[in-house]
């Protein structure tokens, strides 16, 4: 109550402050030609007003004392300009880039992705339409940096520099996108790429601002459901898309209007498809026959989306909420259940075999999302912005079988997050308190994980100041995480037949940790359009519920798990939650950039030290449903591994690049790839299930209304493997797009035909739990129209 106290004074006090008068300032956006340039945007930082250059590349905005100007526009790096009321005629000279620059909502202080200090991508405009998947690792995983868990195209998660799980948080517009993708790899993400208007990928430690659960990176999602700018017409988009490859067809659209500062906004998406065609490859099914197949079962979907929202933008006070649902059926492929065919006549056994053919598992995934924001911008103040985001998902997952639930996993999440932007003296940055309580439950036979109420509490600071050429960025964040649980102590012994359930003891399981977590980094504009960026950090990150509590069959990795909380003592496993450390991360990035002119590249490299890393190791023992936890040797064939949770220190290391050269003003080349080398420490060996290394190049190519692009991308051999993986073969993918862009008079209208994979190529994902079950889907034909009014 009394936090709530606390926002609610100083929102209070901000709306009852005086602002000074406002001043028009006027000037004119020029190239390096000393030509005008036209549609340039002038935003006052920190405030809601922007204007548009016009032919002339003139503007006039109104602003007030000792504001600053963004100036920015596709195809030219930003130019930020400080002015007073008494600025006028002012001459901005925007200078080319090859790349594209636009501003990263993620980080906090209005920085596009040229000025950021921490690696980062951004996928937006036509080529996120054009790479836009069903899951957002898939949508993904041709960044550098970046790979995908692929759990079939229908659930794909994305893996950023090795770490994926817990360790990335995928967030929606700021706020954490609050599903069970989590906590298993079967468990689709919630968060639409069909409805972005951009996604940004955040690489390395991004702890500050969200927390533990982006110790590797964060993936943030952003649409535009609550308005933040002005929408004085009615505009709108619409798209239809086939795929050959699973027969699957899309429809998307998308409808905002307003008026006298009053906005609104509507998006769906309608998506269906069928079990997906692959090369021909040999699987062995459970009797140890090897055969020939070329497609994946059970990997259909049937999905829809609608999201509302509606807002109020004045010139100081933006305030509005959104309503989003999602309803999704997807099959989950791999997902089967161990049956003691034991005694069986032939006839039964083929019944039991039909009868799993005819009923496959499939998820059904249902989430309710609402959001709110409430945004003050103060004029001739040392604080600039406050800026209020509040959340609630209602998520619930449940896995069917032979037409009934089997298992549902709940999830409902309340998130708040309080930004104060501020200047004072050199120095800007921001403050915040960051609060979320996240209250999960597992119900079913595969409940593996009980049912827990995580609560975090945090602030946070960032700062930064510009030196000439150098900006320095410092900041630290202290998060206190609670997480409370009802364990039910059984113990599973070889020589139990039957769970006596009136035995089992339930045990009050509530722990807190404190998280802290630093960070400071530095940018160097040593010349127009070079940089030099290196940061340092440090972050917590305390165990999620699944890698403490875990205690049951996890049917879609086929293992019996098991979280570090337990203890394992002659085959039988004791609730001994004791010592239990923090996973503590110490990472190091540097950056070179270049992004002027027709040459230009990034390229990362990053070592990570961690401590007390947590991952899932093979105990020696398997579980059977008779016998309990028993011993690997003569066990009975449906017997599964029993996986661990474990910790031991670890490092990962490597390198991240793309490049490219605009060799004349309709073609341009680019190469890019990435390599990451993760081990424990100590010559204990390799991190399981680590992605290959891959290199691609891209070639664009316009010929006027026509764009073609063409990508090839080699996934190198993974050897370094676990003594309980096997090694993946390499393999090369070859994906063709061509746009045509149709002018039907105030519509905006594109014709477009991608083929991936042309030469059919059968490839194995190594960061996958079902590789060798689930290849990659064969060549595919997607085509479609767009438009836009």
């Amino acid at each position: 109550m009394t936090k709530l106290t606390l926002i609610s004074s100083a929102i209070f006090s901000v709306l009852c402050s005086q602002s000074a008068l406002a001043a028009t300032v006027t000037g004119k956006v020029m190239d390096d030609k000393n030509q005008p340039i036209k549609n340039a945007s002038i935003h006052v930082h920190g405030k809601n007003q922007s204007v548009k250059s016009n032919d002339l590349g003139e503007f006039a905005i109104e602003i007030d004392a000792n504001s600053q100007l963004h100036i920015s526009k596709d195809n030219y790096v930003d130019s930020r300009i400080a002015v007073s009321e008494s600025s006028n005629n002012l001459s901005v000279s925007l200078k080319p880039t090859s790349v594209e620059t636009v501003v990263v909502y993620a980080s906090a202080l209005h920085k596009n992705s040229l000025e950021m200090i921490s690696p980062v991508s951004v996928l937006s405009g036509d080529e996120l339409r054009n790479k836009s998947k069903p899951t957002l690792g898939e949508t993904l995983k041709g960044l550098p940096g970046v790979n995908a868990s692929y759990f079939g195209p229908v659930s794909s998660s994305p893996i950023i520099r090795g770490l994926d799980g817990p360790r990335v948080k995928i967030t929606q517009n700021g706020l954490d996108a609050s599903d069970a993708s989590r906590i298993g790899p079967d468990h689709a993400t919630s968060s639409d790429s069909l409805a972005a208007e951009q996604i940004e990928v955040l690489r390395g430690p991004s702890t500050l601002l969200y927390g533990s659960g982006a110790i590797g990176g964060v993936v943030n999602v952003v649409d535009n459901r609550i308005p933040t700018d002005n929408i004085d017409e009615l505009t709108g988009a619409a798209e239809y898309s086939h795929d050959t490859v699973s027969n699957s067809n899309t429809v998307a659209a998308k409808l905002e209007t307003g008026n006298e500062g009053f906005n609104f906004h509507f998006d769906g998406t309608k998506r269906s498809g069928d079990d997906y065609q692959t090369p021909t490859f040999t699987i062995a099914d459970d009797d140890g026959d090897v055969e020939t197949d070329n497609s994946v079962e059970n990997t259909f979907i049937d999905s829809e989306t609608l999201n509302f929202g509606t807002s109020y933008v004045g010139d100081h006070l933006t305030i509005g909420f959104s309503y989003g649902s999602i309803d999704t059926d997807y099959g989950i492929p791999g997902h089967e259940h161990h049956h003691d065919h034991e005694g069986e006549t032939e006839e039964e056994h083929a019944e039991h075999e039909d009868e799993a053919a005819e009923e496959p598992v499939y998820a059904h995934l249902e989430q309710d999302r609402w959001q709110g924001l409430v945004s003050y911008a103060l004029h001739n103040n040392w604080i600039e912005t406050i800026n209020l985001r509040v959340g609630y998902t209602d998520y619930s997952h449940s896995e069917i079988e032979d037409g009934e639930i089997g298992t549902t996993f709940k999830n409902k999440t309340t998130e708040a997050r309080l930004n104060v932007e501020h200047k004072f003296a050199d120095w800007h940055g921001m403050m915040g308190y960051h609060y979320s309580d996240s209250d999960y439950d597992a119900i079913g036979e595969e409940a593996f994980t009980p049912a827990s109420v995580t609560t975090t509490n945090a602030l946070y600071l960032l700062e930064e100041r510009e030196f000439g050429d150098i900006t320095i960025e410092l900041g630290a964040r202290v998060e206190d995480y609670k997480i409370e649980s009802q364990i039910t102590a059984h113990e599973h012994s070889h020589d139990e037949v039957e769970i006596d359930h009136s035995d089992e003891e339930t045990i009050g399981y509530n722990e807190s940790f404190t998280n802290l977590s630093a960070s400071a980094g530095a940018i160097w504009q040593y010349k127009p359009g070079h940089s030099i960026a290196t940061s340092i950090s440090h972050s917590e990150r305390a165990p999620l519920s699944a890698e403490l509590l875990s205690n049951g069959l996890h049917i879609a990795t086929g293992t019996y798990e098991l979280g570090l909380g337990y203890n394992i003592e002659d085959n039988e496993a004791h609730f001994e939650p004791e010592n239990i450390k923090q996973e503590t991360s110490t990472n190091l990035d540097l950056s070179f950039r270049r992004f002027s002119g027709d040459f230009g590249y990034t390229v990362n490299f990053f070592y990570n030290d961690i401590k007390n890393f947590y991952f899932q190791e093979n105990t020696g023992l398997v579980y059977d449903e008779e016998d309990g936890l028993e011993s690997a040797i003569g066990a009975h064939d449906d017997a599964v591994a029993v996986y661990q949770f474990t910790s031991k220190d670890a490092e990962l290391y490597g390198i991240e690049f793309d490049a490219h050269y605009q060799v004349t003003p309709s073609a341009m080349v680019k190469v890019f790839g990435d390599s990451t080398r993760a081990k424990l420490k100590d010559d204990e060996g390799n991190l399981p299930r680590i992605p290959a290394n891959k290199l691609g190049s891209e070639l664009q190519y316009d010929l006027g209304d026509l764009q073609l692009t063409l990508t090839g991308t080699h996934y190198f051999d993974q050897n370094d493997v676990t003594a309980f993986e096997t090694q993946t073969d390499g393999y090369t993918l070859f994906d063709a797009q061509a746009n045509y862009q149709l002018g039907l008079g105030s519509v905006d209208a594109q014709l477009y035909i991608n083929v991936d994979n042309i030469t059919d190529e059968l490839g194995f994902v190594h960061s996958s739990f079902i590789k060798d079950k689930a290849p990659l889907p064969g060549r595919n034909f997607r085509f479609g129209v767009r438009g836009y009014f």
